[in-house]
């Protein structure tokens, strides 16, 4: 059961990503104004790099329980939980909890936590 937990946190990881990347395309930066246009590709893809970086999270927290370490496991779920953890409560903040993006986080971290 903790195995299909973690792996449900990864898929959700995933997900939570995919919605980032996609809804800072089409709300932010559609409508941002950046001059000059190399700063404005230089935010763009730092924005998605940590798009990918979450992907790649997710990718480790659903290949974590097929691991035969015990120590990998701890780490993934540790690091993972406090990256997405620091993103949920900066967007909440940022937002005053007006943005679902911090609940999405928060479960990845739930279910990271109860899958450990």
């Amino acid at each position: 059961m903790r195995d299909l937990l973690l792996q449900g946190a990864g898929v959700v990881a995933i997900l939570v990503s995919l919605i980032h990347g996609v809804l800072g395309e089409t709300r932010i930066f559609a409508r941002a104004t950046v001059e000059p246009p190399r700063l404005r590709l230089l935010l763009r893809l730092v924005y998605q790099a940590g798009t990918v970086a979450w992907i790649g999270g997710g990718v480790l927290l659903i290949a974590a329980p097929a691991m035969a370490s015990d120590a990998a496991r701890h780490w993934i779920v540790a690091t993972l939980g406090v990256v997405f953890g620091i993103a949920a409560l900066a967007n909440a903040v940022a937002t005053r909890g007006r943005h679902f993006g911090w609940m999405a986080m928060s479960a990845v971290v739930a279910l990271a936590a109860a899958g450990y």
